[in-house]
């Protein structure tokens, strides 16, 4: 654990911090602190004073502007945005969804603070797979190729608009961990799919 802030300290130690949105978990980490009442006592303290936000239980923020994709990410750990959040994103699907779809270890839909967030039970040692994913801002999101195939392992029969927009080195390069034989056909359908349409 790092050295302790002094006192007065450690609201400035937060709002240093790179992140938007901290859980009592990294408060602990930045603060060197291991009781949680001691933790959970400064944290209401500086919500009642108005400097910081309280989003949901357990969940802080700076102030309103925060991330809203570095909030969906924070509830459940370890996590990544994924699914149709990357897909509409990145164009190779058109319907716009409210939701933030994110990969997790639970399957749940929640509201936080006026978003509606989708959480996505994936197994263990595909959430604990990096590949396809990119780490920018303390947020974990799927690449557009690692999300086509994270919908195609949790979806049986999927419409993807837009095949022009995959780079398939890439998704037959990731494809190999979800260790699964039912996927690997349905992605070889798709890839003929695009292959006959780009003739």
């Amino acid at each position: 654990m790092d050295k302790k802030p002094v006192k007065g300290e450690y609201l400035g130690v937060l709002l240093r911090s790179q992140k938007t949105v901290f859980s009592t978990k990294d408060v602990a980490l930045l603060w060197g602190e291991e009781k949680k009442q001691t933790i959970s006592g400064r944290l209401n303290k500086y919500v009642k004073a108005g400097k910081l936000v309280r989003i949901r239980r357990g969940i802080y923020a700076k102030d309103k502007n925060y991330n809203h994709f570095e909030l969906a990410t924070r509830i459940y750990t370890p996590s990544y945005i994924s699914f149709e959040t990357v897909l509409t994103r990145t164009g190779i699907n058109f319907q716009y969804y409210g939701n933030i779809f994110v990969a997790t270890y639970v399957t749940r839909d929640i509201e936080a603070d006026g978003h509606r967030i989708s959480f996505v039970r994936m197994k263990d040692y595909v959430l604990s797979n990096t590949a396809g994913i990119e780490h920018a801002d303390g947020i974990a999101t799927a690449t557009k190729e690692r999300a086509f195939l994270d919908r195609i392992y949790i979806s049986k029969d999927y419409h993807f608009d837009n095949l022009d927009a995959l780079d398939w080195d890439k998704v037959f390069e990731i494809l190999p961990m979800y260790h699964n034989k039912r996927m690997e056909k349905k992605v070889n359908t798709y890839f003929e799919h695009y292959k006959s349409t780009n003739v």
